[in-house]
């Protein structure tokens, strides 16, 4: 098969094609004939420094986020059957190594296909839809009527969260560049702000957080919650990590990182959700599968609203 496997870290030229062979499902897994693959900010990382948060170094194949269908069905499979079509975030943060024609994945980490979106959509929910999912209904508990604000929100992590909790009756503040504006009210956001002015200084209490971008962004967001609020952070604490605990504990607040993980439940709400046209992942380019290079740089320039796909 195909594959764009990189055997060091560095820029994008270390992404190449190669000739791989094919995975054979083992027991509990099926394959995946590839159709389309998520591009995330976490790709451009791990290829860069040449190790996934796991420990795992090259040679490998990026790409956690996939949608395709079932060529063949490992031993002890009953959840899902050759032919169907599935999404889903394998391994995270192993290696899924969706950048290529086949994935052997564990069967429940995939779900079925949402009928009504393609499979370039459906590559470009399963990360991001279950950190939304995760960050906002597992970890804060959002209820209805409660102020939630989403930073960076029109980004490939932002978007979703801002459409899951307006699906969850939440007031929803939006913070992002100007530009994007129109895009998060059309997506149900109540109130939009600059995230690069000083708009955020006057905002009234939230009760939850959202903060994709951390350090300076974190420590703003601890000022605007109220008290019993909830701060859940997406990237890694930095070494100001217990001041900024300490701070959360004496405003009595909850503040914590979470990493996203598998999770057929959260699939299944989020194809709910699609269902119900509560939710929609925006899809801003589409790149072929051995244009993978051109798909990063893109990424790194961190201006593009929703995902990157490659159509495999």
């Amino acid at each position: 098969m195909l594959a764009i496997s990189q055997v060091r870290g560095g820029g994008v030229e270390v992404l190449r094609p190669h000739n791989l062979p094919v995975p054979e499902p083992g027991p509990g897994e099926v394959l995946v004939r590839v159709h389309a693959a998520g591009v995330n900010p976490a790709d451009i990382k791990i290829r860069e420094r040449g190790r996934f948060p796991s420990g795992e170094t090259p040679p490998f194949v990026l790409g956690f986020d996939v949608s395709g269908s079932i060529a063949e069905v490992g031993e002890g499979v009953t959840v899902l059957e050759a032919g169907d079509e599935v999404f889903g975030m394998p391994r995270f943060p192993h290696p899924a190594g969706a950048y290529a024609e086949y994935v052997a994945a564990p069967a429940r980490h995939l779900a079925r296909k949402p009928v009504s979106m393609s499979h370039r959509e459906a590559a470009a929910l399963p990360l991001a839809g279950l950190t939304a999912w995760q960050a906002l209904v597992d970890t804060a508990d959002v209820r209805p009527g409660e102020r939630v604000l989403v930073h960076a929100a029109a980004g490939g992590v932002g978007h979703p969260p801002v459409q899951v909790a307006v699906s969850l009756g939440a007031r929803v503040v939006a913070a992002s560049s100007t530009r994007h504006h129109d895009l998060l009210t059309s997506l149900g956001a109540q109130q939009t702000i600059d995230r690069h002015g000083d708009e955020l200084d006057d905002l009234e209490p939230v009760d939850v957080v959202l903060d994709p971008v951390g350090d300076l962004t974190t420590r703003r967001s601890l000022e605007l919650l109220r008290r019993g609020g909830r701060l859940v952070r997406l990237p890694a604490w930095t070494a100001t990590e217990h001041t900024l605990r300490a701070q959360a504990e004496l405003r009595g607040i909850r503040a914590v990182r979470m990493l996203v993980e598998p999770d057929l439940a959260g699939l299944r709400a989020l194809t709910n959700l699609v269902d119900r046209d509560l939710l929609r992942p925006i899809v801003s380019g589409v790149f072929a599968l051995y244009d993978a290079r051109r798909a990063h740089r893109l990424v790194q320039l961190n201006r593009t609203v929703g995902k990157i796909v490659l159509s495999v």
